[in-house]
């Protein structure tokens, strides 16, 4: 079943305030969508150490993340997909297993901002980038 998979940082302009970015993304996850735990993991380093959120408030906002969206564990598939995406197209290996996740997910569209916007990867995933001019 085709579907959206979103890179940590969409979910985290939710914690970073009010803005038009975060506007986006909360109308995009408020679709549906798969993350990773390692898309979790992300949000939690990046919500302690650069938000300065208690655990308390980091516990409540994912939570809500999770509730919104099918989460996938981390497995060995997707590291060794991973590998396979690094040796093709040379991404940060952490880029590459959230490409593996999205593509093990059966997702067709990769939302990230920090990835390359419009790239289709093993013709069936589309790289979209939120925050792009439509």
């Amino acid at each position: 079943m085709p579907g959206s998979f979103f890179d940590s940082n969409v979910p985290l302009y939710l914690a970073a305030g009010t803005s038009p970015k975060a506007d986006r993304a909360e109308s995009l996850l408020s679709k549906g969508g798969v993350i990773s735990v390692q898309v979790l993991n992300e949000i939690a380093n990046v919500g302690l150490r650069k938000f300065g959120m208690s655990m308390a408030q980091l516990d409540l906002f994912l939570a809500g993340i999770r509730g919104a969206m099918r989460t996938i564990p981390v497995s060995i598939e997707i590291h060794e997909l991973a590998l396979e995406v690094r040796e093709r197209h040379r991404f940060a290996f952490y880029d590459c297993a959230i490409v593996a996740a999205a593509l093990l997910a059966d997702c067709d569209t990769l939302w990230s901002e920090d990835m390359h916007d419009g790239l289709v990867i093993e013709r069936r995933l589309t790289i979209r980038n939120p925050f792009a001019a439509a």
